[in-house]
């Protein structure tokens, strides 16, 4: 390779600087350069393949053709190369508005409107929404949910972000912005029960009036030197020489041609969308890339009259517009397949992505679930080829699909552009795709299919049909279609087709991506869907021309109104709602800020990306990065790690091993580092060091282990036990008698329930930065941790040194949820020992696929029960085991069992119970704390128990839930007393606002109607347990400081996760000092300030903390009472400079001694929580029976806060975790490999809610006027309750398929499998279609994934 010295230059701009850059890598991204070498540090590394929109920037670039600046557009700066951005203008969201000049009202919006959390993604929201305003500065609702479609939140729940959003645009449905106050949401079946009084009740959570208005001519110019560079293009070839790669990016396509011929094998990048993902992940390499992005004839548009063409080089969201605009200017019969075109494209990808990737791009990387290769297969779209020896065309047919050299381009051609044809009259184009979920997400199985009928009749002249993710290329249905023609369009046909089709596109049962059942069922799921389709059209057109279809007109098939629903695709709305809450007071000072919606401290700081996170810390002097090695094998014996040809890479300065260790490597059964063996895949064996991430990312590949695989190998919880492997004993609850209670009742029932698992996915992986000081071996760690004291005790362990020399700062995490509870420490352990040994700083990041490989989450559960009932409903008798997949390790397997145990009874009183759980030891990596602690999946048992007893009775579910409730003051079954009014009335009022009952009835109107969508509606109770069960684990401490100025400084033992724990903390110290918020600041959370703290979980951090910042602060004001009472007119600082004269201290320690808390499991017995929270979700879906799609309509939240601290962040926290729960029953599946290698490591596999994904109606309310006198100012902690309520999603879609079930005769089955994944809910609706797909025998096979729960 050529010396960097002979690069050409690359010229940009950034946020309207010059950027020059000569010696510029073509590997590097966008995202690095912004972040490593402008300091740029507000665009986020949170997936590094477009798949999250962390990163989302806006690009400008001036179009010489149309002579105006081309839209701005926003990508993902992570798969930006950055080689492609010569004259362009890049914006970042430190270029759109600082907290230290001016705020745009974008950031302003976010931040007052409460859409931020944690803030990791706020960046990235700001810019997506930024770049729709520059181009649209009044957006409809529609434009705003396409512009964030691909940007992710695990925080929020979207809806504040939309809300905040929303108020730009121009049309809005939501009432409850035209000032009146009053909206046509405001619930309530009968007006007689309201909530308390109305004046009390407040639904308003921001001030709109008060939002600075948006100005488009502030906005930044287009650099003017860009401009004369636009208009007087470079005509020369640029290049750009890098250590491993060459990038080449010509100003003709003579010179492209040309270089096509010299470098045959190279490949044109334009978006990098398809080249980048498989550059990281499946390690390609490629030493010369192309770039035509400079070459105007590669994006040409004709128009003529048989078709269109468009360039290869045009985006797909270019592509949209065209589309868009030709269907617009053409009658409906010649667009057919633009429609088909433009629907596909709307669900594909993200924003960011379509307006990166190229049209020729999707065309010729032939994906195997590519969206448009199928639609412009069937609709005979021609490839228009040009080589440096002329051009050609060819079809785009199933054997350029299939990749036939003779049906393909040569090594030195390109494709210069794709006509697409017009359709005619009495032709019919389709397009369909099913996905995990609505939108951003690859499909599992989509199509293209268009049939020309005879003109005037039913019968079949011409019929293409061609499917995505069913093979390893787009697969043309060829044989079947020619067979089928001159047939009439009727059921025969229909028949004859299905058989024909399932014959010709076969799967073999270990197909790559598994799913197999299904994606046969989707191929004549489809097929019926165009069938009913054509029919409709066809209905038009005959009433449009009357004439007789066919040789007798009686004879034609139509379609049946109850069949109707099945040709509509479920559409993308905005969310609304109420959120409402009770307002305080009105006696209470103004400047009390206590129970008042105050947005998040860092709200604004989110919004300009100048909130540090942990790898936003600048570089530290001689700082090295770290790599981790993991094992490749689930159970092996570790015979030998070659390390040689790592340490031989320039810049990699060494590899630590666990012989490094000075101290205790971890636990027994539980090391830091392997030693001798592995357990799971995933486990960390060594780490490199090097210069920089991407030598120690390299040299990771080059060290070499060698192993001998182990039996058993278990990854199952059935395996688990057969094989007798649990990590703990059994905990056991039990009550009355149970075997003498099952004889007595009327009936009996059991049945199973399996809860898969879930991946955190906090938006910032873990990360670590550890500096070693010059003396006394004190360490300085700055770490994305929930319990930093954990981190500096095992560091302490580790390295051998006190604790007192290691200090932990945690500033803010961006995501946690249980998942940077106990892993932070093992990095910061491992990172700790390379900084010893090497005497430098250590960076230690990890990639999105490290992270969910190595990390483990929420626990997969097994669970058996048998409930023994009257025929009335009422449950005598209920015995529950479960079984949950711990992984290998211990870690708080037996903690989550205890909890699950207790909790598992959720809010039901039964007098005869049994619950057993078993924690199972498998080859998995181990799994951890997640968000609700066992009681999302636990309860889920129980309520799938209440569903199947409602089903046996013959009675609606709720009917049971109500009868078997907790009615009175009474003990649980570990003898915990309780009061449950405030529970019985969350229910009640969830009934009346919901208008559950009359919506009841118009579900079952409609499912009357309907054969092919379904409606179904739930109501879920909840009792939820807040706390650890440890009066010692609910201990905090806080250290308050007033300054000689009267300014305060608070520290205390909780750290920032989102949740909004340092606002509550500012507006706790500012009622107790009786100053305002402005003059007190928390800096951070630190282990050299308060010591000892207990992890930021349970709920219960703000309780806890709130109480010992409340006692600082009173012993605070009560040394400052003599001279308060002296001089009751002076100001607060004249008494702070009065106290300090009179030498009184100034700083105080505050302690809570924690809520008192135990359990003996012994006697069973014991008061283990503080305290409950009692709530109540209502959710109604819509679910598409022959896609296994669903649509959440509306949910209805309760929740008992008492007297909430700050509403605006209860609600978030609501709302964020009921969302998140949703993800957990509905479309989060984590997939194994039979080897235990974990599959779903990316957002491209692992699917968590995007906005579209909200109900359409999402209303949350406060249950007004409840008191706890134990907690802090009556206040109650409400971070993981939500997440359960979630599952009233899951038994809605659950009561829509059972009605399907009940109208097609098919047995109750009480085998409840979660998440429920469209690949479920199709299959439980079995119907004609899952009937006549073939089926393999499970033993001829080995499967591609395999079920651990």
């Amino acid at each position: 390779m050529r010396c960097a010295s002979q690069s050409d230059e690359l010229v940009f701009f950034v946020n309207g600087r010059k950027v020059m850059e000569r010696n510029v890598d073509p590997e590097g991204t966008l995202l690095t350069f912004l972040r490593k070498n402008l300091r740029l540090t507000g665009t986020k590394y949170a997936c590094g393949r477009g798949g999250c929109g962390a990163c989302t920037v806006m690009v400008s670039k001036h179009d010489p053709v149309s002579r105006k600046i081309q839209r701005h557009f926003s990508v993902t700066a992570c798969l930006m190369p950055i080689c492609s951005l010569y004259g362009a203008a890049v914006t970042t969201v430190e270029g759109v508005g600082s907290i230290k000049t001016r705020l745009h009202p974008v950031q302003e919006r976010i931040a007052k409107s409460h859409g931020t959390q944690c803030g990791f993604c706020t960046p990235g929201m700001v810019m997506s929404m930024y770049t729709l305003l520059r181009n649209h500065p009044q957006p409809s609702e529609e434009q705003l949910t396409e512009a964030l479609g691909g940007n992710l939140c695990r925080c929020t729940g979207y809806r504040p972000i939309l809300e905040s959003g929303r108020t730009f645009c121009m049309e809005s449905n939501s009432c409850q912005q035209k000032g009146t106050g009053k909206c046509c949401l405001d619930w309530g079946e009968n007006d007689s029960s309201p909530l308390g009084k109305k004046n009390e009740i407040c639904t308003k959570l921001f001030a709109k009036e008060e939002f600075q208005s948006l100005d488009p001519t502030q906005e930044l110019i287009f650099p003017p030197e860009l401009l004369r560079m636009a208009e007087n293009p470079e005509k020369r070839t640029l290049t750009f020489y890098g250590e491993r790669v060459t990038w080449i990016s010509p100003g003709t396509l003579k010179d492209l041609l040309e270089l096509k011929v010299k470098h045959p094998e190279a490949p044109l990048v334009v978006g990098n969308t398809s080249l980048g993902p498989a550059m990281k992940s499946q390690r390609q390499f490629h030493p010369v890339l192309l770039s035509p992005a400079r070459i105007s004839e590669l994006s040409m548009v004709t128009k003529t009259s048989d078709g269109l063409t468009i360039g290869a080089g045009c985006s797909l969201a270019q592509m949209q517009d065209i589309l868009a605009e030709r269907i617009a200017e053409l009658p409906e019969e010649k667009t057919q397949t633009y429609r088909a075109l433009l629907k596909h494209l709307r669900s594909l990808a993200g924003q960011q992505i379509r307006n990166m990737a190229s049209l020729g791009g999707h065309v010729i990387s032939r994906h195997c679930c590519s969206d448009l290769n199928p639609v412009l297969a069937v609709s005979n779209a021609t490839l228009n080829l040009i080589s440096a020896e002329g051009t050609r065309q060819i079809p785009l047919n199933e054997h350029f699909l299939a990749g036939l050299a003779s049906a393909d381009l040569k090594p030195e051609e390109i494709l210069e552009s794709v006509h697409i044809p017009h359709s005619q009259k009495w032709e019919f184009v389709s397009a369909f795709r099913q996905a995990q979920c609505q939108q951003n997400a690859l499909p599992h199985v989509n199509a293209g299919m268009r049939v020309l009928l005879k003109e005037g009749t039913d019968s079949i002249e011409d019929l293409s049909i061609a499917y995505g993710g069913v093979g390893a290329a787009t697969i043309s249905a060829h044989r079947s279609c020619q067979q089928l023609l001159g047939r009439r369009w009727n059921e025969l046909m229909l028949d004859e087709a299905c058989r024909l089709l399932l014959d010709e596109v076969s799967l073999p049962g270990s197909a790559p991506g598994g799913r197999v059942e299904f994606k046969r069922t989707l191929v004549v799921s489809f097929l019926f869907k165009f069938y009913l389709e054509v029919l409709q059209e066809l209905k038009k057109l005959v009433k449009l021309f009357s004439v007789a279809v066919g040789a007798d007109s009686r004879h034609r098939s139509e379609v049946s109104d109850q069949f109707l629903s099945a040709l509509e695709d479920f559409p993308v709305t905005i969310p609304q709602g109420v959120q409402t809450y009770q307002n305080v007071d009105p006696h209470q000072p103004l400047q009390d800020p206590v129970g008042r919606p105050i947005m998040h401290l860092s709200a604004l700081k989110h919004a300009t990306g100048e909130a540090m996170f942990c790898d936003d810390i600048p570089v530290v002097d001689k700082e090295l990065f770290m790599a981790l090695v993991t094992s490749s094998r689930a159970h092996a014996k570790i015979i030998s790690i070659d390390v040689s040809k790592a340490l031989e890479l320039p810049e990699v300065v060494d590899v630590i091993t666990a012989e490094d260790i000075p101290g205790t490597n971890g636990a027994e059964g539980d090391k830091l580092l392997a030693v001798e063996e592995v357990t799971c895949v995933g486990q960390i064996i060594c780490a490199v060091v090097a210069e920089t991430d991407v030598q120690a990312k390299r040299a990771t590949e080059k060290i070499e282990i060698t192993y001998k695989d182990l039996e058993p190998v278990i990854f199952t919880i059935k395996d688990a036990i057969k094989h007798n492997s649990f990590l703990c004993p059994e905990k056991k609850l039990e009550q009355g008698n149970v075997e003498e209670a099952f004889e007595k009742v009327d009936q009996t029932i059991e049945g199973e329930v399996h809860v898969g698992g879930q991946e955190h996915f906090y938006m910032e992986t873990q990360r670590v930065l550890v500096i070693p000081k010059t003396e006394d071996k004190e360490l300085d760690i700055y770490v994305s941790t929930q319990d930093p004291a954990h981190v500096q005790k095992t560091v302490s362990s580790t390295l051998n040194i006190p604790i007192n020399r290691i200090t932990c700062h945690v500033k803010r995490v961006g995501g946690g949820f249980g998942g940077k509870v106990g892993k932070p420490a093992v990095f910061g352990a491992i990172a700790a020992v390379g900084a010893i040994k090497t005497g430098h700083p250590i960076r230690l990041v990890l990639d999105r696929e490290d992270d969910m490989l190595i990390t483990g989450g929420r626990h997969p559960l097994f669970g058996k029960y048998k409930a023994g009932f009257t025929n009335n409903g009422r449950i005598k008798a209920l015995d529950i085991e479960c079984y949950i997949n711990g992984g290998c390790t211990l870690d708080d397997s037996e903690l989550v069992t205890e909890f699950l145990i207790l909790k598992l009874e959720n809010a039901y009183k039964i007098r005869n119970l049994r619950f057993r759980g078993r924690a199972c030891m498998t080859n998995l990596p181990s799994n951890t704390a997640f968000r609700g602690f066992g009681f999302p999946q636990g309860a889920l048992v129980t309520e799938s128990c209440i569903t199947a007893v409602a089903a046996k009775c013959g009675l609606p579910p709720e009917k049971i839930r109500e009868k078997n409730m907790y009615k009175t003051v009474d003990k649980t079954i570990y003898k915990q007393a309780f009061n449950p009014e405030t529970l019985i009335r969350c229910w009640n009022e969830c009934l009346d606002k919901s208008s559950f009952h009359s919506r009841r009835m118009q579900v079952e109107e409609f499912n009357k109607k309907n054969y092919w969508k379904k409606k179904g509606i739930a109501i879920i109770p909840m009792k939820f347990s807040v706390g650890f069960a440890a009066t010692s684990y609910h201990q905090a401490a806080a250290l308050v400081h007033i300054y000689t100025d009267g300014s305060v400084l608070v520290t205390h033992g909780g750290n920032e996760l989102g949740q909004g724990i340092h606002t509550k903390m500012l507006q706790v110290a500012s009622r107790e000092l009786k100053i305002p918020m402005s003059c007190i600041h928390i800096s951070e959370t630190s282990t050299a300030t308060v010591p000892n703290t207990i992890a930021t979980a349970a709920s219960v951090g703000a309780d806890v903390n709130g109480r010992a910042v409340q006692n600082a602060c009173q012993i605070l004001l009560k040394r400052l009472e003599p001279i308060i009472k002296k001089h009751p007119e002076g100001t607060w600082e004249n008494w702070i400079e009065a106290a300090f004269e009179q030498r009184i201290s100034l700083s105080a320690t505050g302690y809570f001694r924690g809520y008192k808390a135990f359990m003996d499991w012994e006697k069973g017995v014991g008061d283990p929580f503080p305290y409950y929270v009692y709530g109540a979700a209502c959710s109604e879906v819509e679910i598409d029976c022959l896609t296994g799609a669903h649509k959440k309509i509306r949910t209805d939240i309760i929740m008992d806060a008492c007297c909430s601290l700050n509403p605006a962040i209860d609600i978030g926290q609501i709302e964020g975790s009921f969302i998140q729960g949703m993800g957990l029953y509905t479309t989060e599946e984590l997939k194994y490999s039979p080897e235990g290698i974990l599959y779903s490591r990316s957002p491209d596999e692992y699917k968590i809610p995007t906005i579209t994904d909200v109900p359409e109606e999402f209303n949350v309310s406060l249950l007004p006027s409840s008191q706890t006198p134990l907690t802090i100012y009556s206040s109650k902690g409400l971070g993981e309750s939500g997440m359960f309520l979630g599952s009233s999603v899951f038994f809605a879609i659950a009561d829509a398929v059972a009605t399907v079930r009940r109208e097609r005769d098919i047995a109750e089955d009480f085998m409840v499998q979660s998440p429920a994944t469209p690949e479920r809910v199709r299959m439980a609706c079995a119907d004609r279609f899952t009937k006549m797909i073939p089926r393999d025998d499970p033993e001829t096979f080995k499967p591609w994934s395999i079920p651990i729960a």
